[in-house]
C-alpha cells in the first residue's frame, strides 16, 4: 500500500491520534493529511512541479513529516539533510540534486543563500507561513510506484557522496512489510526520539506508524529524562545502540518502568551482544535488531516471535532475498560461510541519483544489489554481519565517510599523511579515530587539530581521538593497512570496561 493511501485510510477516523509533541501540539491524522495538503499547495504555488526537488535541512519537529507527506502528495522529490552539514557540505548536495529550493533554520537562511546556482534558499518558518494561507483540500498530483519519491545522499569511503533513489514502492512496500513482522496495530504508540533526516527516523519509524495506522510521541532528540516520562505512554520504542547503552547506564531503568511495552528495536549501528544481553536481564525484554540500509530500507529482522538471537540481525523479510555470495562470482555460499550480503526485492533503491556507470556496478544482472557488508548464515538461518568491504565508521548510527575526513586532515598545515579508523565505544558503538603522521618540525597538538576541523566537518564526523604517529602501517602496495590500526587501538576506548 502507497503510504498516502495509509494515511488517508488512518484519516477516516478524525479522531485518531497520529503524532504528539510532548508540551505542544497532537496531530491527529485527519490533521496530519490537511497539514500535508496545505505544504503541497504551498510548494506548488511556488513553481515546484512533479520532479522536482526539495531539500530540507530543518530541526526535527511535527512541521517536518507535515512537509515531507506533502511533498509526497504533490509529487516533490525529498531530500532530507542533517542539519549539522557546513556550508560547504549541503553546496554539494544542492548542486548535485539541483534541489529547486533549500528550506533551513532562519538562524542559517544567510549563509546558505547563493551557495548552489539555481537553488532557491527560504526558512522552514517561512514555509510554515506560506502552508497556513494554503486550502488543505490539495488535489494529490497523480503518480505511480516507480515515481521517485526523496533522495537520501550516502557514499563509501571513496569518492563524493551519492544520491540514493528510492520509490514510492520502495517506500510503501517496506513499510508494510515491516508494520506486519513487527505485529504493529492502532493500538501501538511509537516512542520516536530519533533523528528524521536519517532513513531509520524518517522511513522506517514514521512509515511504519503510517502503515499500522498506529501512533507516536514525537521528542526533539535523545534526552533520558524525556524518554523514561515518555515511556509510560509508549508500546514501541525504535533506537540505535547508543540510545540503549545510555539507558542501561540510567538507574531509571528497570523491569517496572518497561512492563508495558511491547517491543524495543535497533538499527542503523551494530549492536554489540553486551548490550543486548546486559538489556534482557535489566528490563525482560530481547532488542529485536534488524539490518538495512540507505538504499534497500530494511532487508532482515530477529523474529517477533522466536529467539532474537544477539550478534546477529536474523533472517530475511518476507518478500525480500538476502543471500550470502562468492563477491567475485555471484555464486550463493553455504551457510557458515562469510562472503558478500546481496539484497534484491521490492524495497531495493533505483538506482544513484544521475551515476548510471556507479548503479551498473553495484547490481548483478540478476537484479541483486551488492551492499558491500559482509556477513554468513549460521545454521538456523540468522544473518551475521562480520564486517564492511569499505572502512565505513558508524558511529552513533550516523555514516563517516573516512575519505571526507582524512581529506580534510591532510589539507591542514603540518599533517603528512592521515588515516581514518572506527573502534569500538561503549556509548556510540564506534568511534572516529585519526592516526595522524606530522611532517618533520610540524607543532602539531590534539586541540589545535581537532579545533581547526570543527570548521569544515559536522560534529559527527570529528574524531574523538586523533594520535600523533610516527608513520602509518602500509602494504606492498603502499596501500595504509587499516586492520593493522583497528586491531592496535581497538581498546581505546574499552579497555576500562
Amino acid at each position: 500500500m502507497d503510504i498516502l493511501r495509509a494515511l488517508e485510510r488512518g484519516a477516516q477516523d478524525a479522531a485518531r491520534q497520529f503524532m504528539a509533541v510532548p508540551g505542544g501540539l497532537s496531530f491527529t491524522y485527519r490533521r496530519t493529511l490537511d497539514r500535508a495538503g496545505q505544504y503541497a499547495g504551498a510548494l506548488t504555488a511556488l513553481g515546484l512541479v512533479r520532479g522536482d526537488r526539495l531539500a530540507c535541512q530543518g530541526s526535527k519537529s511535527a512541521e517536518f513529516i507535515c512537509l515531507y507527506l506533502g511533498c509526497l502528495r504533490a509529487g516533490i522529490v525529498f531530500l532530507p539533510l542533517n542539519p549539522a552539514y557546513t556550508t560547504s557540505e549541503t553546496a554539494y548536495f544542492l548542486s548535485n540534486s539541483e534541489a529547486a529550493v533549500h528550506l533551513c533554520d532562519p538562524g542559517n537562511v544567510a549563509a546558505m543563500t547563493g551557495i548552489a546556482e539555481g537553488t532557491r534558499t527560504m526558512s522552514m518558518e517561512d514555509m510554515a507561513h506560506r502552508a497556513d494561507i494554503a486550502e488543505p483540500d490539495f488535489s494529490d498530483v497523480e503518480s505511480v510506484g516507480s515515481d521517485l519519491a526523496a533522495v537520501l545522499y550516502t557514499s563509501g569511503t571513496t569518492g563524493r557522496s551519492k544520491g540514493v533513489m528510492l520509490s514510492r514502492e520502495n517506500l510503501g512496500s517496506n513499510a508494510e512489510t515491516l508494520a506486519d513482522a513487527w505485529r504493529f496495530t492502532e493500538s501501538d504508540v511509537l516512542l520516536h526520539a530519533l533523528p528524521v533526516f536519517h532513513t531509520h527516523g524518517l522511513f522506517v519509524a514514521t512509515n511504519t506508524v503510517i502503515m499500522a495506522g498506529a501512533s507516536m510521541i514525537f521528542l526533539p532528540a535523545f534526552h533520558p529524562d524525556a524518554v523514561f516520562a515518555a515511556l509510560p505512554q509508549t508500546t514501541v520504542m525504535m533506537g540505535v545502540p547508543t540510545f540503549y547503552a545510555r539507558m542501561l547506564n540510567d538507574p531509571r531503568l528497570d523491569m517496572e518502568v518497561v512492563a508495558h511495552m511491547r517491543l524495543f528495536v535497533s538499527g542503523s549501528a551494530p549492536l554489540s551482544a553486551i548490550t543486548h544481553r546486559e538489556w534482557s536481564s535489566a528490563t525482560g525484554h530481547a532488542i529485536l535488531e534488524r539490518y538495512g540500509m540507505t538504499e534497500t530500507n530494511m532487508n532482515t529482522s530477529n523474529p517477533y516471535v522466536g529467539e532474537r538471537r544477539a550478534g546477529t540481525v536474523g533472517m530475511a523479510l518476507p518478500g525480500i532475498d538476502v543471500r550470502v555470495c562468492d563477491p567475485a562470482t555471484g555464486a550463493n555460499l553455504a551457510k557458515g560461510a562469510v562472503g558478500s550480503i546481496e539484497v534484491r526485492g521490492p524495497n531495493v533503491f533505483d538506482g544513484y541519483w544521475r551515476a548510471p556507470e556507479k548503479t551498473a556496478s553495484e547490481f548483478r544482472s540478476t537484479g541483486f544489489f551488492i551492499t558491500g557488508d559482509i556477513g554468513a548464515y549460521d545454521a538456523d538461518g540468522y544473518l551475521r554481519i562480520v564486517g564492511r568491504s569499505k572502512d565505513l565508521v558508524i558511529s552513533g548510527g550516523l555514516n563517516v565517510y573516512p575519505v571526507e575526513v582524512e581529506d580534510v586532515l591532510d589539507d591542514l598545515e603540518g599533517v603528512a599523511a592521515s588515516a581514518i579508523i572506527g573502534v569500538p565505544h561503549p556509548d556510540f558503538g564506534e568511534a572516529v579515530v585519526a592516526i595522524v603522521v606530522p611532517r618533520p618540525g610540524a607543532d602539531l597538538t590534539e586541540d589545535r587539530l581537532k579545533g581547526q576541523m570543527r570548521e569544515r566537518l559536522a560534529t559527527f564526523k570529528l574524531p574523538k581521538r586523533i594520535i600523533l604517529a610516527d608513520d602509518l602501517p602500509r602494504n606492498a602496495m603502499g596501500k595504509v593497512q587499516k586492520n593493522v590500526l583497528r586491531e592496535k587501538w581497538k581498546s581505546l576506548f574499552t579497555a576500562s570496561s
